[in-house]
């Protein structure tokens, strides 16, 4: 098997397992989503001027929903898991690799989300102090640091993909094929992705308030907690 398609195929199975388990504990489950809802509120809080600005409103938008957002994703990944092998066939190469870093992404951050929801699943909310404990308790710097290096990974390869005419023209053409072989999900997410990075003319300085502000407040995660849950909560500078 191509090794790209054996790597988002194995991400992917990550990503099951930990669904799977979730699944056979419905207070891991409903805890996890509570975490997933609290990091969606607090990307809208630490990026409310980038939602508000006419030109990096859509590009923070996708962040939110793509990559922040407790939206199921179960079934656009069992599509992507039956159809992997296509995928990496009829997509080019610079495609094929961004699904690859997105699967990554994808595997980390539900592990790490399930590492908080075992800490949070009896608390009755997710609130600001909740969530500052939980993340002291399960650690993993070095994990946080390469979901930050991934999503802006993807942001950044998003914007020069888009740079190229051809291979923007290639994707509009693979509508059909990618609905026929079942990746019309894909499809979908990435003309998204093309579309929104290519109206923001320059992706550079949103992607730097992405990287920055993710690893200021990964610093603060581990300072004394009013200090912290002020970050968390996008009150601090």
């Amino acid at each position: 098997m191509n090794p790209a398609a054996r790597t988002i195929l194995d991400q992917l199975a990550c990503v099951e397992q930990e669904r799977s388990r979730r699944a056979g504990d419905a207070g891991l489950a409903a805890s996890v989503v509570k975490v997933k809802r609290f990091q969606r509120d607090r990307f809208a809080r630490t990026y409310a001027d980038l939602l508000a600005s006419p030109r990096y409103a859509a590009a923070s938008r996708f962040f939110l929903e793509e990559l922040y957002g407790p939206q199921d994703f179960s079934q656009r990944d069992a599509q992507f898991a039956r159809v992997v092998p296509a995928l990496v066939r009829l997509f080019p190469a610079e495609i094929v690799a961004t699904v690859e870093t997105l699967a990554h992404l994808h595997a980390l951050s539900e592990g790490l989300d399930s590492a908080m929801g075992t800490v949070l699943r009896d608390a009755s909310a997710v609130d600001a102090s909740a969530y500052v404990r939980a993340w002291q308790h399960v650690g993993r710097v070095a994990d946080r640091e390469r979901q930050i290096v991934l999503t802006v990974s993807i942001g950044r390869t998003l914007d020069q993909l888009t740079r190229k005419a051809l291979l923007r023209h290639s994707l509009h053409l693979m509508r059909g094929p990618a609905r026929a072989a079942g990746l019309g999900a894909l499809q979908q997410f990435l003309e998204c992705g093309f579309d929104t990075f290519r109206a923001m003319n320059g992706a550079h300085e949103f992607l730097g308030h992405i990287d920055t502000r993710e690893r200021r407040l990964a610093a603060q995660l581990f300072q004394p907690a009013a200090a912290t849950e002020a970050a968390v909560l996008g009150e601090l500078p």
